[in-house]
């Protein structure tokens, strides 16, 4: 499995961005994807999963991210608007081999494959 992501870049207080992760040796189906992210000196933290019918984010991004795949593409999106300088860091798109609910989609643990990340800088 093969997840690379790309889209990342840098934008001004209140752009927008759109990455894309196009999975290889993996079939959506029902299982999930996820897009988490991390900052310079910060841990990893969640942004956003989802499985078929089934979206979600967190609050931090809640209104102004929204994931979406398609399955023709095998490519997973994060449309990123409204952006902040505290969304700054690197995007990585995570695949999981089960489906993801609410209560498992923020775990890192709960996915197996991973991505090598895209930058995004936002600046004020």
């Amino acid at each position: 499995v093969q997840l690379v992501e790309s889209g990342g870049g840098s934008v001004q207080d209140g752009g927008s961005l759109r990455l894309s992760c196009a999975a290889s040796g993996y079939t959506f189906g029902s299982k999930g994807m996820g897009w988490f992210r991390q900052a310079p000196g910060k841990e990893r933290e969640r942004v956003a999963g989802m499985s078929v019918g089934r979206t979600y984010y967190a609050d931090s991004v809640k209104g102004r991210f929204a994931i979406s795949r398609d399955n023709a593409k095998n490519t997973v999106y994060l449309q990123m608007n409204s952006l902040k300088p505290e969304d700054t860091g690197m995007y990585y798109c995570a695949a999981s081999s089960v489906p993801l609910w609410d209560w498992n989609w923020r775990f890192g643990s709960n996915y197996n494959y991973w991505g090598q990340g895209t930058q995004v800088t936002v600046s004020s």
